[in-house]
Order: structure tokens, then C-alpha cells, then sequence
């Protein structure tokens, strides 16, 4: 096909060029929504914290009361785990949690009971009464970590809102500088090709 007969504007590539831009520009919106929905969920956080205490969740995926202080008795350690964390001077080092039986019947808890500089430091605790403020804690359950700490360890970092980040808008305006680079890239791209289609069509002119 000559350069004459090629169509100014390629259709699909320009559909193509659209929908991309266009599912750009849904991304960005859909992170504007998402941060409207993290600053209420903060909000509401933070008057979690103000708020009286509450009896811990039987529910551990319930993620409806974090940040709220709460009570809980732990009736028999059963089980000790430590990961990474923090105590209150922010010094690095390991957080010891243990899952406790809260009854004959169900999931039990899981309690930060300190923290420690030894990944392996010997704790010697055998439950009883805790308060302290729900946490989160892995696969989207929630712990207590509680104001005091077991003997031998020191009172582990409470949970803090700093730590759940709110990064949307600015994944909102990069979406959205995504998708005026490509339109930019196509715009450029389209002149190049309309330069490229005159500069034939004259080389066609002067065929004898």
C-alpha cells in the first residue's frame, strides 16, 4: 500500500491507544474513591482511640474495632511466636505473641505480650487478665497488645495510624500522567506518520 492511499489516522491503533488511555483514566478515579474511603476508615480510627473499652472480638478477622482499647483474659498459653517489631523507644527487634485458650470451645486469641532484642528470649508468662489496644496481626486477623509487658520483656510499640499507609493519591496522578504521556506519545506519533505521508506524496509528484 502506498503512502497515498494509507488513512491519516490508523483506526485500530487509535481504539487501541483509547482504551488504554481510558482504563488509565478509570484507574485514577477509582484510587480518587479509594482515598476518599481510607480517610473516613482513618477518621474513624482515630476516634476508635478516644473511645471506652471493649471486650477483644471472638472474631479475630473483625477489623471493625482496631485501634480500640480492650480487655481480655487469656485462660492457658498455648502456643509462642515472635516477628519483627518494635518496642516504645521504636528500638528494632522481635514482638512475642501468644495464642491463648479462652475456654473449652473456640478460636482463642493471640496476645503481643513485649518485646524483645532475642528472637528466642524466654518468656514465662501463664495468662491471666491483659488490656491493652487491637492491633492488626497476620492474614488480616487482629491482636491485643497489651500495656504491660510478660516478665523479662519490655512493653512492645502500640499500633499506630502512621502505619497504615494512604498513598492513593499520588497512585490517582500517576494514573492519570500515564495516560497524558500516551495520548502525548500518539499525538507525536500521528505527526511523525502525516510528516512521513506529505513527504511521500511528493516524492509521487515529481515520477515522471
Amino acid at each position: 500500500m502506498s503512502a497515498r492511499s494509507r488513512p491519516r489516522v490508523p483506526v485500530v491503533a487509535t481504539l487501541v491507544v483509547a482504551a488504554a488511555v481510558a482504563l488509565m483514566i478509570g484507574l485514577g478515579f477509582w484510587q480518587i474513591r479509594r482515598l476518599h474511603w481510607k480517610e473516613g476508615l482513618l477518621a474513624r480510627y482515630a476516634a476508635a482511640q478516644n473511645m471506652p473499652p471493649v471486650a477483644f472480638p471472638r472474631i479475630r478477622t473483625d477489623q471493625s474495632l482496631l485501634f480500640r482499647h480492650a480487655t481480655a483474659f487469656c485462660l492457658e498459653p498455648v502456643k509462642w511466636r515472635a516477628s519483627a517489631g518494635r518496642n516504645r523507644q521504636g528500638q528494632p527487634g522481635w514482638k512475642h505473641v501468644v495464642e491463648c485458650r479462652t475456654g473449652a470451645e473456640g478460636p482463642g486469641i493471640a496476645i503481643d505480650m513485649g518485646w524483645s532484642e532475642d528472637l528466642n528470649a524466654p518468656v514465662r508468662w501463664k495468662g491471666g487478665e491483659v488490656s491493652g489496644i487491637i492491633g492488626p496481626d497476620r492474614d488480616d486477623q487482629v491482636l491485643l497488645v497489651s500495656d504491660k509487658a510478660a516478665p523479662g520483656l519490655q512493653p512492645s510499640e502500640p499500633p499506630s495510624l502512621k502505619d497504615i499507609p494512604n498513598n492513593h493519591l499520588a497512585y490517582a496522578i500517576q494514573w492519570f500522567l500515564f495516560a497524558g504521556i500516551a495520548v502525548a506519545i500518539y499525538i507525536i506519533a500521528l505527526m511523525k506518520r502525516r510528516r512521513e505521508g506529505g513527504a511521500g506524496e511528493a516524492e509521487d509528484g515529481r515520477d515522471p
